[in-house]
Protein backbone atom coordinates (compact mmCIF):
# COMPACT_ATOMS: atom_id res chain seq x y z
CA UNK A 1 0.00 0.00 0.00
CA UNK A 2 2.39 2.52 0.72
CA UNK A 3 4.25 1.88 -2.36
CA UNK A 4 1.04 2.41 -4.22
CA UNK A 5 0.85 5.70 -2.12
CA UNK A 6 3.95 6.98 -3.19
CA UNK A 7 3.89 6.47 -6.47
CA UNK A 8 0.53 8.42 -6.10
CA UNK A 9 2.54 11.31 -4.05
CA UNK A 10 5.15 11.20 -6.87
CA UNK A 11 2.55 11.71 -10.15
CA UNK A 12 1.22 14.84 -8.22
CA UNK A 13 4.50 16.65 -7.79
CA UNK A 14 4.82 15.88 -11.83
CA UNK A 15 1.47 17.11 -12.33
CA UNK A 16 1.55 20.48 -10.32
CA UNK A 17 5.21 21.16 -12.04
CA UNK A 18 3.23 20.55 -15.65
CA UNK A 19 0.48 22.50 -14.71
CA UNK A 20 2.42 25.28 -13.97
CA UNK A 21 4.03 25.36 -16.79
CA UNK A 22 3.51 28.56 -19.42
CA UNK A 23 3.23 26.66 -22.75
CA UNK A 24 0.87 23.97 -21.42
CA UNK A 25 -2.15 26.52 -21.02
CA UNK A 26 -2.09 26.68 -24.92
CA UNK A 27 -3.14 23.63 -25.16
CA UNK A 28 -6.44 23.67 -23.46
CA UNK A 29 -7.58 20.14 -23.82
CA UNK A 30 -4.73 18.40 -22.71
CA UNK A 31 -4.35 21.10 -19.73
CA UNK A 32 -8.31 20.18 -18.32
CA UNK A 33 -7.06 16.53 -18.22
CA UNK A 34 -4.01 16.84 -16.58
CA UNK A 35 -5.88 19.26 -14.09
CA UNK A 36 -8.53 16.53 -13.93
CA UNK A 37 -5.86 14.23 -12.90
CA UNK A 38 -4.40 16.14 -10.32
CA UNK A 39 -7.92 17.29 -8.97
CA UNK A 40 -8.43 13.00 -8.59
CA UNK A 41 -5.54 12.68 -6.67
CA UNK A 42 -5.86 15.29 -4.03
CA UNK A 43 -7.74 13.74 -1.45
CA UNK A 44 -5.53 10.41 -1.06
CA UNK A 45 -2.03 12.74 -1.44
CA UNK A 46 -3.50 14.83 1.31
CA UNK A 47 -4.15 11.73 3.87
CA UNK A 48 -0.89 9.71 2.76
CA UNK A 49 0.50 13.24 3.77
CA UNK A 50 -1.41 13.41 7.58
CA UNK A 51 -0.65 9.62 7.87
CA UNK A 52 3.11 10.17 7.30
CA UNK A 53 2.83 13.24 9.84
CA UNK A 54 1.15 11.22 12.23
CA UNK A 55 3.51 8.19 11.74
CA UNK A 56 6.57 10.60 12.28
CA UNK A 57 5.07 12.15 15.55
CA UNK A 58 4.06 8.84 17.03
CA UNK A 59 7.35 7.63 16.52
CA UNK A 60 9.12 10.47 17.81
CA UNK A 61 6.67 10.47 21.13
CA UNK A 62 8.01 6.50 21.40
CA UNK A 63 11.23 7.88 21.25
CA UNK A 64 10.52 10.18 24.11
CA UNK A 65 9.15 7.03 25.76
CA UNK A 66 12.37 5.45 25.92
CA UNK A 67 14.33 8.57 27.13
CA UNK A 68 12.31 9.46 29.67
CA UNK A 69 11.15 5.91 31.45
CA UNK A 70 11.64 7.54 34.56
CA UNK A 71 9.01 10.17 34.67
CA UNK A 72 6.36 8.56 35.87
CA UNK A 73 4.11 11.69 34.86
CA UNK A 74 5.28 12.20 31.32
CA UNK A 75 4.74 8.49 30.76
CA UNK A 76 0.99 8.90 31.93
CA UNK A 77 0.01 11.71 29.37
CA UNK A 78 2.48 10.18 26.61
CA UNK A 79 0.83 7.09 26.92
CA UNK A 80 -2.32 8.52 26.45
CA UNK A 81 -1.08 10.16 23.43
CA UNK A 82 0.35 7.50 21.84
CA UNK A 83 -2.69 5.72 21.93
CA UNK A 84 -4.58 8.68 20.46
CA UNK A 85 -2.10 8.47 17.67
CA UNK A 86 -2.68 4.99 17.08
CA UNK A 87 -6.44 5.05 16.59
CA UNK A 88 -5.74 7.82 13.84
CA UNK A 89 -3.12 6.23 12.21
CA UNK A 90 -5.37 2.99 11.81
CA UNK A 91 -8.23 5.04 10.91
CA UNK A 92 -5.95 6.91 8.18
CA UNK A 93 -5.11 3.58 7.01
CA UNK A 94 -8.68 2.14 6.74
CA UNK A 95 -9.67 5.14 4.28
CA UNK A 96 -6.51 4.79 2.56
CA UNK A 97 -7.13 0.92 1.34
CA UNK A 98 -10.60 1.44 0.88
CA UNK A 99 -9.44 3.85 -1.53
CA UNK A 100 -6.85 2.04 -3.22
CA UNK A 101 -9.27 -1.00 -3.84
CA UNK A 102 -11.41 1.34 -6.21
CA UNK A 103 -13.65 2.68 -4.01
CA UNK A 104 -15.91 4.72 -6.34
CA UNK A 105 -14.29 7.78 -6.37
CA UNK A 106 -17.35 9.31 -7.76
CA UNK A 107 -19.96 8.64 -4.81
CA UNK A 108 -20.04 12.09 -3.69
CA UNK A 109 -20.32 13.74 -7.08
CA UNK A 110 -23.33 15.95 -7.21
CA UNK A 111 -26.06 14.83 -9.68
CA UNK A 112 -28.45 15.88 -12.18
CA UNK A 113 -31.64 13.84 -12.51
CA UNK A 114 -34.12 13.58 -15.68
CA UNK A 115 -37.98 12.25 -15.17
CA UNK A 116 -39.95 11.55 -18.37
CA UNK A 117 -43.72 11.03 -18.24
CA UNK A 118 -43.41 7.35 -20.56
CA UNK A 119 -46.30 5.52 -21.83
CA UNK A 120 -50.19 6.10 -19.92
CA UNK A 121 -50.83 9.62 -21.34
CA UNK A 122 -51.91 12.08 -18.27
CA UNK A 123 -51.56 9.24 -15.76
CA UNK A 124 -47.89 8.75 -16.89
CA UNK A 125 -47.04 12.55 -16.60
CA UNK A 126 -48.94 12.54 -12.99
CA UNK A 127 -47.30 9.65 -11.99
CA UNK A 128 -43.92 11.93 -13.19
CA UNK A 129 -44.51 14.39 -10.53
CA UNK A 130 -44.89 11.75 -7.87
CA UNK A 131 -41.49 10.94 -8.29
CA UNK A 132 -40.05 13.86 -8.95
CA UNK A 133 -41.84 14.92 -5.04
CA UNK A 134 -40.41 11.61 -3.85
CA UNK A 135 -36.68 12.43 -4.44
CA UNK A 136 -37.04 15.92 -3.77
CA UNK A 137 -38.16 14.62 -0.12
CA UNK A 138 -35.56 12.11 -0.04
CA UNK A 139 -32.99 14.96 -0.95
CA UNK A 140 -34.41 17.16 1.97
CA UNK A 141 -34.01 13.45 4.19
CA UNK A 142 -30.31 14.05 3.30
CA UNK A 143 -29.74 17.38 4.19
CA UNK A 144 -29.47 17.67 -0.19
CA UNK A 145 -29.98 20.49 -2.07
CA UNK A 146 -32.39 20.62 -4.96
CA UNK A 147 -32.27 23.05 -7.95
CA UNK A 148 -34.58 22.70 -10.52
CA UNK A 149 -32.99 23.16 -13.95
CA UNK A 150 -35.93 22.58 -16.69
CA UNK A 151 -39.70 21.72 -16.25
CA UNK A 152 -42.74 21.29 -18.83
CA UNK A 153 -45.82 21.07 -16.31
CA UNK A 154 -49.12 19.23 -17.76
CA UNK A 155 -52.20 20.77 -17.07
CA UNK A 156 -53.26 18.05 -14.92
CA UNK A 157 -50.36 18.76 -12.39
CA UNK A 158 -47.52 16.23 -13.37
CA UNK A 159 -44.56 16.53 -15.96
CA UNK A 160 -43.72 15.60 -19.33
CA UNK A 161 -40.37 16.38 -18.13
CA UNK A 162 -38.26 17.54 -15.35
CA UNK A 163 -34.48 18.12 -14.74
CA UNK A 164 -33.00 18.62 -11.68
CA UNK A 165 -29.31 18.72 -9.62
CA UNK A 166 -29.16 17.27 -6.71
CA UNK A 167 -25.75 19.06 -4.45
CA UNK A 168 -24.76 17.11 -1.59
CA UNK A 169 -22.53 14.76 -0.10
CA UNK A 170 -23.30 10.88 -1.37
CA UNK A 171 -25.94 12.00 -3.42
CA UNK A 172 -24.49 9.94 -6.45
CA UNK A 173 -24.14 6.80 -4.10
CA UNK A 174 -27.51 6.98 -3.12
CA UNK A 175 -29.18 7.72 -6.20
CA UNK A 176 -26.90 6.30 -8.82
CA UNK A 177 -29.51 2.91 -9.18
CA UNK A 178 -32.59 4.56 -9.40
CA UNK A 179 -31.99 4.73 -13.53
CA UNK A 180 -34.68 2.89 -15.28
CA UNK A 181 -38.29 2.27 -15.97
CA UNK A 182 -40.48 3.03 -13.10
CA UNK A 183 -44.05 1.46 -13.49
CA UNK A 184 -47.45 2.30 -11.54
CA UNK A 185 -50.49 0.61 -11.42
CA UNK A 186 -53.54 2.59 -10.20
CA UNK A 187 -57.12 3.38 -10.50
CA UNK A 188 -57.00 7.02 -12.12
CA UNK A 189 -59.25 9.67 -10.37
CA UNK A 190 -60.77 10.01 -13.94
CA UNK A 191 -61.35 6.63 -14.27
CA UNK A 192 -65.10 5.67 -13.43
CA UNK A 193 -65.05 2.35 -13.71
CA UNK A 194 -62.80 1.41 -10.94
CA UNK A 195 -60.16 -0.02 -14.02
CA UNK A 196 -56.36 0.26 -13.02
CA UNK A 197 -54.66 1.26 -15.28
CA UNK A 198 -49.83 0.76 -15.78
CA UNK A 199 -48.14 3.80 -16.66
CA UNK A 200 -44.44 4.22 -16.44
CA UNK A 201 -41.80 7.25 -16.03
CA UNK A 202 -38.28 6.73 -16.65
CA UNK A 203 -35.51 8.48 -14.47
CA UNK A 204 -31.56 8.89 -15.33
CA UNK A 205 -29.25 9.77 -13.20
CA UNK A 206 -26.38 10.99 -13.86
CA UNK A 207 -22.95 12.72 -12.63
CA UNK A 208 -22.63 16.33 -12.99
CA UNK A 209 -20.31 16.85 -14.97
CA UNK A 210 -17.78 20.02 -14.64
CA UNK A 211 -15.79 22.19 -17.01
CA UNK A 212 -12.59 20.14 -15.76
CA UNK A 213 -14.58 16.97 -16.91
CA UNK A 214 -15.54 18.11 -20.57
CA UNK A 215 -14.30 20.55 -22.53
CA UNK A 216 -16.60 21.70 -25.24
CA UNK A 217 -15.46 24.16 -27.76
CA UNK A 218 -18.07 27.09 -28.42
CA UNK A 219 -17.66 26.92 -32.06
CA UNK A 220 -19.70 23.85 -31.67
CA UNK A 221 -22.85 25.17 -29.89
CA UNK A 222 -25.80 26.61 -31.84
CA UNK A 223 -27.47 29.03 -29.14
CA UNK A 224 -31.38 30.16 -29.49
CA UNK A 225 -33.30 32.64 -27.82
CA UNK A 226 -36.96 32.93 -27.87
CA UNK A 227 -40.02 33.37 -25.37
CA UNK A 228 -41.00 30.99 -22.34
CA UNK A 229 -44.21 28.88 -22.71
CA UNK A 230 -46.22 27.37 -20.40
CA UNK A 231 -48.74 24.59 -20.04
CA UNK A 232 -50.99 24.09 -23.64
CA UNK A 233 -48.27 26.79 -25.12
CA UNK A 234 -49.20 29.60 -23.50
CA UNK A 235 -46.89 32.68 -23.30
CA UNK A 236 -45.39 32.98 -19.70
CA UNK A 237 -42.77 36.00 -20.24
CA UNK A 238 -42.55 38.98 -22.10
CA UNK A 239 -39.01 38.68 -22.85
CA UNK A 240 -37.13 36.24 -25.04
CA UNK A 241 -35.65 34.46 -21.87
CA UNK A 242 -35.62 31.10 -22.62
CA UNK A 243 -32.73 29.47 -24.17
CA UNK A 244 -31.94 26.01 -26.08
CA UNK A 245 -28.36 25.09 -26.98
CA UNK A 246 -27.82 22.55 -29.26
CA UNK A 247 -24.30 20.43 -29.00
CA UNK A 248 -23.68 20.34 -33.32
CA UNK A 249 -21.35 17.00 -33.40
CA UNK A 250 -23.34 15.28 -31.32
CA UNK A 251 -26.64 16.67 -32.13
CA UNK A 252 -27.69 17.06 -28.00
CA UNK A 253 -30.67 19.41 -27.63
CA UNK A 254 -30.96 21.43 -24.21
CA UNK A 255 -33.77 23.82 -23.93
CA UNK A 256 -34.24 25.66 -20.09
CA UNK A 257 -36.87 28.22 -19.85
CA UNK A 258 -37.59 28.45 -16.04
CA UNK A 259 -35.91 31.29 -15.16
CA UNK A 260 -36.84 35.19 -16.05
CA UNK A 261 -32.74 35.68 -16.80
CA UNK A 262 -31.42 34.54 -19.86
CA UNK A 263 -28.37 34.24 -18.45
CA UNK A 264 -29.62 31.66 -16.13
CA UNK A 265 -31.12 29.68 -18.43
CA UNK A 266 -28.20 29.55 -20.66
CA UNK A 267 -25.39 28.29 -17.60
CA UNK A 268 -27.94 25.95 -16.58
CA UNK A 269 -28.57 24.87 -19.82
CA UNK A 270 -24.90 24.60 -20.17
CA UNK A 271 -24.60 22.55 -17.11
CA UNK A 272 -27.40 20.21 -18.08
CA UNK A 273 -26.01 19.62 -21.68
CA UNK A 274 -22.47 19.15 -20.53
CA UNK A 275 -23.52 16.31 -18.29
CA UNK A 276 -25.74 14.61 -20.94
CA UNK A 277 -22.57 14.73 -23.63
CA UNK A 278 -20.26 13.03 -20.77
CA UNK A 279 -23.05 10.73 -19.54
CA UNK A 280 -23.20 9.43 -23.57
CA UNK A 281 -19.53 9.03 -23.44
CA UNK A 282 -19.57 6.71 -20.31
CA UNK A 283 -22.81 4.82 -21.68
CA UNK A 284 -20.98 3.72 -24.62
CA UNK A 285 -17.98 3.02 -23.00
CA UNK A 286 -19.98 0.40 -20.70
CA UNK A 287 -21.63 -1.35 -23.26
CA UNK A 288 -18.35 -2.02 -24.49
CA UNK A 289 -18.14 -3.62 -21.20
CA UNK A 290 -21.50 -5.74 -22.50
CA UNK A 291 -21.06 -9.02 -20.26
CA UNK A 292 -19.74 -7.20 -17.37
CA UNK A 293 -22.63 -5.04 -17.14
CA UNK A 294 -25.04 -8.15 -17.35
CA UNK A 295 -23.46 -9.20 -13.98
CA UNK A 296 -24.32 -6.14 -12.16
CA UNK A 297 -26.71 -5.32 -10.12
CA UNK A 298 -28.20 -2.37 -11.23
CA UNK A 299 -26.35 -1.51 -14.29
CA UNK A 300 -28.24 2.45 -15.20
CA UNK A 301 -29.76 0.48 -19.04
CA UNK A 302 -32.44 3.05 -19.15
CA UNK A 303 -34.96 0.87 -20.58
CA UNK A 304 -34.72 -1.68 -17.99
CA UNK A 305 -37.94 -1.90 -15.67
CA UNK A 306 -36.65 -1.17 -12.47
CA UNK A 307 -39.59 -0.65 -9.81
CA UNK A 308 -43.28 -1.02 -9.17
CA UNK A 309 -45.44 1.00 -7.35
CA UNK A 310 -48.93 -1.05 -6.96
CA UNK A 311 -51.65 1.84 -4.87
CA UNK A 312 -54.57 -0.71 -4.61
CA UNK A 313 -51.92 -3.16 -2.47
CA UNK A 314 -50.14 -0.08 -1.16
CA UNK A 315 -46.80 -2.30 -2.39
CA UNK A 316 -43.80 -1.40 -4.09
CA UNK A 317 -41.17 -3.73 -5.44
CA UNK A 318 -37.89 -3.50 -6.89
CA UNK A 319 -37.31 -5.88 -9.33
CA UNK A 320 -33.51 -6.06 -9.36
CA UNK A 321 -33.39 -7.18 -5.57
CA UNK A 322 -36.16 -8.62 -5.18
CA UNK A 323 -37.32 -6.75 -1.93
CA UNK A 324 -41.33 -5.59 -1.69
CA UNK A 325 -42.73 -3.61 0.99
CA UNK A 326 -46.01 -2.15 1.79
CA UNK A 327 -45.62 1.00 2.90
CA UNK A 328 -46.43 2.73 0.01
CA UNK A 329 -47.32 6.60 1.87
CA UNK A 330 -43.93 6.81 3.35
CA UNK A 331 -42.07 5.66 0.23
CA UNK A 332 -43.59 8.90 -1.50
CA UNK A 333 -42.38 10.52 1.07
CA UNK A 334 -39.28 9.96 0.62
CA UNK A 335 -38.15 7.18 2.44
CA UNK A 336 -36.57 5.00 -0.18
CA UNK A 337 -33.31 3.55 1.97
CA UNK A 338 -34.81 0.39 1.86
CA UNK A 339 -34.35 -0.07 -1.50
CA UNK A 340 -31.17 2.07 -1.89
CA UNK A 341 -29.62 0.22 0.97
CA UNK A 342 -30.50 -3.65 -0.56
CA UNK A 343 -29.19 -2.42 -3.62
CA UNK A 344 -26.01 -1.28 -2.07
CA UNK A 345 -25.17 -4.37 -0.20
CA UNK A 346 -26.05 -6.21 -3.66
CA UNK A 347 -23.78 -4.62 -5.41
CA UNK A 348 -20.85 -4.67 -2.52
CA UNK A 349 -21.97 -8.39 -2.75
CA UNK A 350 -20.75 -8.84 -6.09
CA UNK A 351 -17.21 -7.16 -6.14
CA UNK A 352 -16.52 -9.17 -3.39
CA UNK A 353 -17.54 -12.25 -5.41
CA UNK A 354 -15.50 -11.09 -8.45
CA UNK A 355 -12.43 -10.34 -6.60
CA UNK A 356 -11.88 -13.81 -5.04
CA UNK A 357 -12.98 -15.74 -8.45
Amino acid sequence: MIERLEAIEKRSFELEHMLADATLIQDKAQYQKLAKEFSDLQEAVKKYSQYKALSHELAELESMLKEKASDAEFLALAKDEVLHLKEKIASLEKELAQGLKGEDKDENKNVIVEIRAGTGGEEASIFAGDLFKMYSKYAENHKWQIEVMSGHSTEVGGFKEVIFSVRGKGAYRRLKYESGVHRVQRVPATEAQGRIHTSTATVAVMKEAEEIDLVIDPKDLKIDVFRSSGPGGQSVNTTDSAVRITHIPTATVVVCQDERSQLKNKNKALRVLRTRISDKMQQEELAKQSQERKAQIGTGDRSEKIRTYNFPDRRITDHRVGVTVYQLEKVFEGEIDEFVDALLAAEEKRIREAHTV
